[in-house]
């Protein structure tokens, strides 16, 4: 019998996928002809750009998730409410001096949690109480463990196409979604629409849906839908994953227009590193022939445990529009659910 290459513990699951045990882990941005290899991948990228793909061995039936333990200890925010209102007030002080057009503004929120959590348990009651399209974890001891609920999709691949699905604009209903959120959801559109022209065919790129509305549990949001032909060049590359990223990342709707503005002032104001949370999430599958199929989520509506902590990211678009108390509300409104159904005082 052939070699067996070397496995470690560790799991994933997506909707309708569930892996088991590591073969390999790569830095992408270092060896991202690595990510065209066959096999079933998981992908964590850092909002920052670390990128970490680990491939694992099979695809196996779904596992017994064992019990959550309810979060008992206090969460606290990186940035306080005053702080928060602060700081919406100097990126509308940035917009009117003509730094930027919009940035997303975020706080992390943290509680101590000494033992390492079930991540798949906090996984089950976060889908039977907070139902996710682009839902799904990895746990690998030692080296991740990622909780991801997120509604918005950043990159889908397959069929020789590439979609974005960004969100921007968020209202506990249909009827308090406003201008503002409009205006800031075809400008972020826009964006998107940008960055994929880097790797599409010329003449390609599309908004297939532009201002769709989206129901999730206790709030709604303005989606549009982006997409484009992979140019040649790209798809047939062995370091198509450092094209797409260096083209798309971070994704629009969490960083800002332009992005370079905005991501020198999140740096200014943000206390706390994101890390996954805003960054990028998912799956990718290459067949032997070496065609590869994606889905990486936006990390948003995402736990991460790490040294102790347990970890949750919030957040909202600033505009010229913003209402500093209003934007507070929202990352209330965003977090609300999730650290509810994780703290065990949320119905599920």
């Amino acid at each position: 019998m052939p070699d067996q290459p070397r496995r470690e513990p560790g799991h994933a699951w997506f909707a309708g996928v569930e892996l088991e045990g590591v073969t390999d882990v790569i830095d992408v941005r270092d060896q991202p002809e690595r990510l065209r290899e066959p096999g079933w991948w998981v992908v964590v990228e850092e909002f920052d750009g670390r990128v970490r793909a680990w491939r694992f061995a099979e695809r196996t039936d779904p596992v017994d998730a064992g019990v959550h333990e309810p979060v008992e200890a206090e969460w606290r925010s990186s940035l306080s409410h005053a702080d928060y209102v602060a700081a919406v007030d100097e990126i509308r002080a940035r917009i009117l001096e003509g730094d930027v057009y919009q940035a997303n503004l975020c706080r992390m929120l943290e509680a101590d949690v000494p033992d390492e959590p079930n991540a798949r348990a906090l996984a089950k009651v976060l889908e039977r109480g907070n139902p996710a399209p682009f839902g799904g974890g990895i746990h690998v001891p030692g080296q991740a463990w990622v909780v991801c609920a997120s509604p918005e999709l950043f990159l889908r691949i397959g069929g020789g196409m590439v979609t974005s699905a960004p969100i921007k604009g968020t209202a506990s209903s249909r009827s308090g979604l406003s201008e503002k959120d409009r205006a800031e959801n075809v400008m972020i559109t826009d964006l998107v629409r940008n960055d994929l022209q880097h790797v599409c065919v010329p003449g390609t790129v599309e908004v297939t849906t532009l201002l769709g509305v989206e129901e999730h549990p206790g709030l709604v949001h303005l989606v549009s839908t982006v997409q484009g032909q992979l140019a040649p060049q790209v798809a047939e590359s062995d370091r198509m994953w450092e094209h797409l990223l260096d083209a798309t990342y971070p994704p629009g709707s969490v960083s800002g227009a332009p992005k370079s503005s905005a991501l020198r002032i999140i740096g200014e104001l943000e206390p706390a590193a994101r890390g996954p949370y805003c960054g990028a999430f998912g799956w990718v599958h290459v067949d032997d022939d070496g065609s590869t199929t994606a889905e990486l989520a936006v990390a948003i509506r995402t736990f991460w445990w790490a040294d102790g902590v347990l970890r949750f990211g919030t957040g909202a678009g600033i505009t010229w529009g913003s209402e500093a108390e209003a934007e507070w509300a929202e990352t209330q409104l965003k977090a609300a659910r999730l650290v509810g159904l994780a703290s065990g005082t949320l119905d599920r």
